[in-house]
Order: structure tokens, then C-alpha cells, then sequence
């Protein structure tokens, strides 16, 4: 049975990063309350990999999605995501990102659009709780991504397990339409 997903990481020191297509998520959690901010990235056609001090640069274009948790007790919920703190921002306003407020009343946005990167891209390495995937691109590699924010959003983000599931595959919908890769627009 072949992996589906692996710790970014450790895909790079174990030289299997897939090169040709892939889905990286990473996720940063507040220490302190349930915010969490999601990042997944669809790449293609790698020219290189290389790492620094910050992370992993992929020598390539890159799609993005933004996914922000907002627990329903956060203090700047009136503050546009992206003039918040550098560790609780995302590069988006309000009118850009689709949002789904669950039974607890925490929030959950993300991307309307996803975001061009052209020429690289860095990946963060991850500290303390947070954690950096690469996803292979396999054919139920989009039932891999729902399974995997399902989880994380109900374990990790305190989503009721129902609004989980709705969440993520409303996210899986998005990256699914969005994110793929045409081949011939990224040769």
C-alpha cells in the first residue's frame, strides 16, 4: 500500500518529496486557545528543494490556501486577518475568505481564492505542536486531505465533530476545483 501522506521533513532527509506534483499542509496552533491557521499548498514540476533557516524552499510555482480558526471567545475578531499579529495572521481580509460559523460558535475561514506564488515558495519548519505534511498525489489523495482536516479540525481546533466534516469538505471542494495542476500551464 503506498504512503499517502508524510511528515514534510522527514520526506525531504528520506528524499521523497515527489517532485513532479504534491499537496503540503502545514498548521500553526495558538499555544494558549483553540486558533489555528492552515496553509495547503499544490506545487508542480520542482526545479529543486533546498533547505534553510527557516524551512524548505521549493524552486517552483505554488497555489495556496489560507484556513483560519477563530475559537469563539478570540479577542480581535473584529481586526482583519491580515494587520493581526504576524503569529495569528493570514494574508487575507474578510471579503476575500468564505466563512462557516459552527455549533460552538468558533469560525472557520478560508480562502475564496486560492493565492499564486511564481518562481518559489518556502515551507516553515514547524515548532512546538505544529506540524508540516507533504500529501502524494494518489487517487483518493482528496479523500487523504478531508480525512486529515476532518481530524485536525475536530482534535486539534476544538470544531464539533459534524461541523468537522462539513468544514472539510467544503475545504476539499476548494482545493479540489482550484488547486490542481494543468500540466500544460506549468511547463
Amino acid at each position: 500500500m503506498p504512503i499517502k501522506a508524510m511528515d514534510l521533513f522527514d520526506a525531504y532527509q528520506k528524499s521523497a518529496l515527489p517532485k513532479e506534483e504534491g499537496f503540503l499542509v502545514s498548521s500553526f496552533f495558538s499555544t494558549h486557545t483553540a486558533y489555528s491557521r492552515y496553509e495547503v499548498v499544490s506545487y508542480a514540476n520542482v526545479k529543486s528543494i533546498y533547505p534553510n533557516e527557516a524551512g524548505l524552499t521549493f524552486q517552483t510555482d505554488g497555489k495556496k490556501l489560507y484556513i483560519l480558526v477563530e475559537p469563539s471567545n478570540y479577542h480581535q475578531k473584529g481586526m482583519e486577518p491580515y494587520v493581526r499579529p504576524s503569529n495569528e495572521q493570514i494574508p487575507l481580509r474578510f471579503s476575500e475568505l468564505e466563512l462557516h460559523t459552527t455549533k460552538n460558535q468558533s469560525k472557520v475561514f478560508y480562502g475564496k481564492n486560492c493565492v499564486h506564488t511564481y518562481g518559489s515558495f518556502t515551507i516553515m519548519r514547524p515548532t512546538g505542536m505544529n506540524f508540516s505534511f507533504v500529501f502524494y498525489k494518489l487517487p483518493d489523495v482528496y479523500e487523504s486531505l478531508q480525512l486529515f482536516f476532518e481530524k485536525t479540525f475536530n482534535k486539534e481546533a476544538g470544531i464539533p465533530l459534524a461541523d468537522s466534516k462539513k468544514i472539510a469538505a467544503a475545504v476539499t471542494e476548494k482545493v479540489k476545483a482550484e488547486m490542481y495542476w494543468d500540466h500544460a500551464e506549468s511547463t
